[in-house]
């Protein structure tokens, strides 16, 4: 029996970079021959399952937020079709109450057969760009229910024994508003499984079965065996944190928590959500897999150097409460998951940077989705349009290290940056701006990464509407250890004609726009790591020399005071006695700042007496954007998490 084997190292080995191999080249076929500019782009994934369901490889470059829920969703089809799955057969499944993500995220499934038998799975997921719903792209962020969220496929075949089930893919691809390029991610999506299926063969010819699937059991065990080993070296001990959604857009004002306790007991991690807010009246919502997603995405960020499967999430325990926003049921509206999906990663990486210090990093800015659909008036049969962007951003300050600059969101390093070149053949989108934003990264004794801004402009279209999906407008990404905030999200609009800029924040659907119209987004920085008065100076002239930090924010975050020797040679100093003058004041002053009536700060900001950065990083103080009114709840459980996260940090010498 394939279990009674024991592998010897160099086999092991072996098997265990080939298993991983046969999931990336999935991926490198799906990038190949998909349709979708979204999938191009790399939003998919891959994995390798064994018999039973249980994840046995992830690629290396799979999206973080796909990982976790793939083999729930295996799982979901072996047990809808149990006992009729045949040699040739290929499943699709996007359902995420059965464990999935959201509803664009659709997951096609292929049983590898050896010698008559069932030995391992393959899975190809893909991000379609369109699943139908009440909105282009399928975000509607007013839906409370799934019924205008899209396409809900539960478990169905797409290829019955090698025959392509064409029926059913037409009745699909007819549901969505892009069905030519659905039916070629099904192809290009169904031909990467049977590229895993031809390399898992090959090692069983070149090894044999047994040998394989003693392997895949095997590369369970060891992620297992080597998680479990660094936990117990760990204390055992109890870490809390909470992080915020934005709002509800169907309640009141404030913010919307996520709670979280870590426990570590011997060699076993539990996360307990209790206390977390229940189920809100939008699709921010978490359904449990990907709850489960994020908790190991986040954890595994800790243990970079061991591959990711199902060994690895036999470590941890989550305590879910039912209903809640991290583990709503159907028909709770859940496409927008990556919300909660990023506070729980961001959370994780904060309690676990108290376990292991020499890896503490701050937060990290929050993925933002814009779709815009209509008719591309540009050709004169006006073809439906999809444009489907998102932006990279700045991750924390790290203990001893700045934040990575202009990078993909934790949600999914694998991501890539979509080329504008590339949105513009497709749409009638013009980008004039895309560049690194000034003053984005959170202030820190080590600063986050900077995050960018980008401007675009409507070309000739038709019936066009525009969403936005973000968060943190509210929730800004916070610092750790003494570090500083970075700065809100939020999309701003000025109408063809017009202007006077409308800023529509960081949550709607369904606004319609026209020619000319142009809209302008800013992505975050990462928060900051460490004392921003003790970063030292000779770094913050080089942040200004990059662009990344103002000559006045050098002042105001750092106390670092510099004049201009010569702009156009990049040529700046420090003046050192201003300077030790002015660190001496801030740290007299600041904790006081942040402790002011909120209504006086709100205030000043009306008058112009002082900036957004300014409201949040000096006096911890939560508006309205756009009309400056105070948020009271808002500010204050804001001001709650700063003076932990920075105040108690900080030192009065």
């Amino acid at each position: 029996m394939a279990g009674d084997l024991a592998l010897d190292p160099v086999t092991f080995e072996v098997l265990k970079n080939s298993f991983i191999t046969s999931v990336d080249q999935m991926g490198e076929q799906v990038l190949r021959t998909c349709y979708s500019f979204v999938i191009y782009n790399r939003d998919f994934s891959s994995a390798l399952h064994d018999a039973h369901g249980e994840c046995a490889a992830q690629g290396n470059q799979d999206i973080a937020v796909h990982v976790g829920t793939l083999h729930f969703t295996c799982k979901d089809v072996m047990r809808h079709f149990d006992g009729d799955i045949h040699e040739g057969d290929v499943f699709a499944i996007n359902d995420p109450y059965a464990g999935g993500t959201h509803f664009p995220d659709v997951r096609l499934i292929r049983p590898i057969f050896a010698d008559g038998k069932i030995i391992a799975f393959s899975q190809s997921n893909g991000h379609w760009s369109d699943v139908g719903g009440s909105v282009p792209g399928s975000f509607d962020v007013a839906a409370r229910e799934m019924f205008r969220e899209g396409l809900r496929i539960t478990p169905i075949r797409l290829f019955d024994k090698g025959r392509f089930c064409k029926d059913v893919a037409h009745l699909i691809a007819s549901n969505t508003r892009d069905p030519v390029s659905i039916i070629g991610d099904i192809q290009a999506q169904s031909q990467a499984t049977q590229v895993c299926e031809r390399e898992i063969l090959r090692l069983v010819n070149k090894y044999g079965r047994d040998t394989v699937e003693t392997g895949l059991a095997a590369v369970q065990d060891y992620v297992e065996r080597s998680v479990r080993q660094r936990i117990a070296a760990l204390p055992d001990g109890e870490w809390e944190t909470v992080d915020f959604i934005d709002r509800d857009p169907a309640g009141g004002e404030g913010m919307i928590p996520i709670r979280i306790k870590l426990t570590i007991k011997g060699d076993r991690a539990i996360y307990d959500f209790t206390g977390s807010h229940p189920t809100i009246g939008s699709i921010y919502n978490s359904a449990f897999g990907t709850t489960f997603s994020a908790v190991a995405a986040g954890m595994k960020t800790f243990f970079p150097d061991l591959p990711l499967n199902s060994g690895f999430y036999r470590c941890f325990e989550i305590i879910a409460p039912e209903g809640s926003i991290v583990d709503a049921k159907w028909p709770t509206a859940v496409t927008g998951f990556l919300m909660p999906f990023e506070k729980i990663m961001n959370s994780i990486y904060e309690m676990w940077s108290k376990l292991m210090p020499e890896r503490a990093l701050a937060c990290a800015f929050n993925l933002e989705y814009l779709l815009t659909g209509g008719l591309d008036a540009r050709s004169s049969d006006k073809p439906i349009f999809m444009f489907y962007d998102w932006l990279p951003g700045g991750w924390g300050g790290r203990n001893g290290k700045d934040g990575s600059n202009v990078t993909t969101a934790c949600f999914g390093t694998g991501l890539m940056s979509q080329p504008v070149e590339g949105q513009e053949r497709a749409n009638p989108i013009l980008t004039t701006e895309c560049e690194i934003l000034k003053d984005s990264p959170g202030p820190g004794k080590w600063r986050g990464g900077a995050g960018v801004v980008k401007t675009s402009r409507m070309l000739q279209a038709e019936k066009t509407v525009i969403s936005y999906i973000c968060d943190r407008e509210r929730a800004v990404v916070w610092g750790i250890e003494g570090g500083l905030p970075s700065m809100p999200h939020g999309l701003t609009l000025t109408r063809a004609g017009g202007q006077a800029e409308e800023r529509l924040g960081s949550i709607f659907s369904d606004v319609p726009i026209g020619e000319g119209d142009i809209f302008t987004r800013p992505t975050a920085g990462g928060g900051g790591f460490g004392d921003p008065l003790e970063r030292d100076p000779a770094l913050v002239i080089e942040d200004i020399k990059d662009d990344y930090v103002s000559i006045e924010r050098a002042a105001k975050d750092y106390g670092v005071v510099v004049h201009t020797v010569d702009a156009e040679l990049c040529e700046y100093e420090v003046d050192k006695a201003a300077t030790a003058a002015l660190r001496t004041k801030i740290r007299a002053e600041r904790v006081a700042n942040v402790r002011l009536d909120p209504e006086t700060v709100a205030e000043r900001f009306r008058s112009g007496a002082i900036g957004v950065l300014d409201v949040i990083r000096q006096h911890a103080v939560i508006l309205d954007w756009g009309t400056g009114a105070l948020l009271p709840k808002s500010t204050s459980q804001f001001r709650e998490v700063f003076e932990r996260r920075s105040v108690a940090k900080w030192s009065a010498s």
